[in-house]
């Protein structure tokens, strides 16, 4: 079994550099457009987690998060502290948490109304067409495996 490492060419090392600074222009300009009360987006990318994949505890949630336990901690305090994530036993071992996602964070998640939401939604609408719009929104999974394999 390979590494890999035989597979990566000079035009792939351009490609994945371009894809950084591109992501990272991205998310320095969703930052840029917080409001205090909307969730963060390790919050958000919390939310989702536990919406998709169930329950978790918090050790697989900052290990799938690729975040220290501390840090992983302190988002989940803050989801607690407002409403949109729960702590509970596990009933299989009594000795771990589990925590979900409550019915107010799912709704959080799927609030249409959110500014970062609506300015993501306006920019797909004002600056692509159809097409380029269509080839954007097939490519959410696949960063989202490439985020789970980094």
């Amino acid at each position: 079994m390979t590494n890999g490492a035989d597979r990566i060419t000079k035009d792939l090392v351009e490609g994945a550099a371009d894809l950084r600074v591109a992501l990272g222009r991205l998310v320095r300009r969703l930052r840029q457009g917080y409001v205090v009360g909307e969730a963060t987006l390790s919050e958000s990318s919390v939310l989702s987690r536990l919406d998709r994949d169930g329950p978790a505890t918090p050790g697989y949630l900052a290990e799938q998060e690729r975040v220290k336990p501390q840090a992983i901690g302190a988002t989940l305090a803050g989801l607690v502290d407002r409403g949109l994530v729960a702590r509970r036993p596990d009933a299989a071992d009594g000795r771990r948490v589990l925590m979900s996602v409550t019915e107010a964070g799912r709704k959080l998640l799927t609030d249409r109304r959110s500014l970062n939401t609506q300015r993501v939604a306006r920019a797909l609408a004002d600056g692509f067409d159809a097409e380029e719009r269509r080839r954007l929104l097939e490519v959410i999974p696949l960063l989202e495996r490439l985020a789970d394999e980094l």
